[in-house]
């Protein structure tokens, strides 16, 4: 069995969850993606659950369209369909996930009273990572 089968999304988590919320502005979003290295910010509502993603696209493609896109919220450029898993997914369910939905990475979330609590990101990097390391 491969470790793609093997390992769960939450054995195979590297990192936290780098979040926002929906009115922080995009500079401050931008910033904090350099800031942490990475490439995408889960967006959260005021109670702390699943409200979007925001990616590297998503600032490009703001700054494309509005010349005042540093003032602009997450909410406005964030994606609100975002790609989940349950920490009991294997990486190999995850990657073709990722295939399927041409994406760079699947939010990993709980189901509290019936909404998301984000609890880890995968990317396709993670899944690199532990292929390297098979």
């Amino acid at each position: 069995m491969s470790t793609l089968q093997q390992l769960t999304v939450l054995d195979a988590k590297r990192f936290g969850v780098f979040a926002c919320h929906g009115n922080t502005t995009l500079q401050e979003a931008a910033q904090r993606m350099v800031e942490e290295d990475v490439s995408a910010l889960v967006v959260l509502d005021v109670d702390g659950y699943l409200e979007g993603i925001l990616t590297h696209t998503d600032l490009v493609r703001a700054a494309t369209m509005a010349a005042s896109w540093r003032t602009e919220p997450a909410s406005a450029f964030m994606s609100r369909d975002v790609v989940t898993a349950t920490a009991g997914e294997s990486l190999a369910e995850v990657a073709r996930q990722l295939l399927d939905h041409c994406i760079h990475r699947v939010v990993v979330v709980r189901e509290e009273n019936g909404r998301q609590r984000p609890i880890a990101v995968i990317a396709s990097s993670d899944i690199v990572y532990h292929l390297v390391r098979e």
